[in-house]
C-alpha cells in the first residue's frame, strides 16, 4: 500500500528542517574555524569575507595539543580495550553458566547506570591519594588512574549489553564446538565471539566515545603531563583573551577520530545495538 503524497511531503520537510537543525552548528564551526579572530568575535556573518587556515596551524602551538591528543589515545584506547576484554568474559559467564549469586550480580551491574558520575568523583579521589600514599603507586595524576576512572562508567554498561547480545546466539554453536574437541575458552574465542562481533564493536565503541570526551573526572584527576584533549581545549581561554577560531578549528580536529571510527564502524554498531532486541 503506497503512501499518501500528503505523507510524502510532510516527511520530507520534516527531514530537511531535522537536517538544517543539526548541521546549522556544524558549519558554524566550520566557518569560525576559518575566519581570523577579529571576525569571529566581531558581527557574526553567515557567509564569512576572509578565509584562513592559519587557526588550524596555530592550535598546535597555543597550547600543547599534541600532547593532549596522544594522551586522550593512550586513556581512551587502553580503557577501551581492557573494557571489551573484561567484558566478554564477564558477559560470557552470565549468559552460559549458572553460579549462586547470578542475578545479584547481574542487577548489580545494571544499577551502577543509575547513579550520576559526580558522586563517585571524591571517593576516587580519597582511595587513589590514599592508595599512593601508602604504596607508592600514583594513580592520581596519571593515565592508569584514569584508565581505572573509565572502567567504573564504561564496564558495567559493557557487561550488561554483552550479556544480552550473548543470549542471542544459539546454545547449540557452543555445544556443537564442545563435542569437536574445543574447550570452554576454544569455544568462546573460535564460535561465540566472532558470532558477536557487531555487539562487541558496539561497546567497544560506546567505551572509546566515553573516555574521548569525559570532562569531569579528566579535570580532577590528571595534571599537566597527562591532560587529556577534552580539558586541554580549555587552554585556549586566557585571561586576555579566548581565541574562539582555534578552539572550532580544534574542536574539528579532536572529533575526526571518533567520526571516521564511526563511519568504519557503523554497520556493526547498528547490529550491535538492535541485537536481542527479538528474541
Amino acid at each position: 500500500m503506497a503512501a499518501p503524497p500528503s505523507f510524502l511531503w510532510t516527511r520530507r520537510v520534516f527531514l530537511t528542517l531535522l537536517t538544517g537543525f543539526v548541521l546549522l552548528p556544524v558549519y558554524v564551526m566550520v566557518s569560525s574555524s576559518l575566519k581570523p579572530l577579529e571576525d569571529v568575535t566581531g558581527e557574526f556573518r553567515w557567509l564569512p569575507t576572509g578565509l584562513t587556515i592559519r587557526p588550524y596551524i596555530d592550535i598546535w602551538s597555543t597550547v600543547p595539543l599534541a600532547k593532549y591528543f596522544v594522551n586522550s589515545l593512550v586513556v581512551a584506547g587502553a580503557a577501551t580495550v581492557c573494557s571489551v576484554v573484561i567484558a566478554v568474559f564477564a558477559a560470557y559467564a552470565v549468559s552460559r553458566y549458572d553460579f549462586r549469586g547470578k542475578r545479584v550480580f547481574s542487577v548489580t551491574v545494571l544499577s551502577t547506570q543509575m547513579f550520576p558520575g559526580i558522586l563517585f568523583l571524591l571517593p576516587l579521589f580519597l582511595i587513589y591519594v590514599n592508595i599512593g600514599n601508602a604504596t607508592g603507586i600514583a594513580l592520581f595524576g596519571s593515565r592508569g588512574g584514569l584508565i581505572l576512572t573509565y572502567l567504573t562508567f564504561s564496564l558495567p554498561f559493557s557487561i550488561w549489553m554483552l550479556i544480552g547480545y550473548f543470549d542471542s546466539v544459539p546454545r547449540d554453536l557452543d555445544e556443537a564446538a564442545l563435542v569437536d574437541g574445543c574447550g570452554p575458552l576454544k569455544a568462546l574465542f573460535r564460535v561465540v565471539v566472532p558470532a558477536a562481533i557487531p555487539g562487541i564493536v558496539a561497546v567497544a565503541v560506546y567505551a572509546f566515545m566515553t573516555a574521548w570526551g569525559e570532562v569531569l573526572f579528566a579535570s580532577v584527576m590528571t595534571n599537566d603531563t597527562t591532560r587529556t584533549l577534552a580539558v586541554g581545549l580549555q587552554g585556549y581561554s586566557t585571561q586576555n583573551d579566548v581565541y574562539w577560531n582555534q578552539i572550532m578549528a580544534a574542536s574539528l580536529v579532536v572529533s575526526v577520530p571518533v567520526v571516521a571510527g564511526f563511519l568504519l564502524l557503523q554497520r556493526y554498531l547498528v547490529a550491535g545495538l538492535t541485537a536481542g532486541a527479538v528474541k
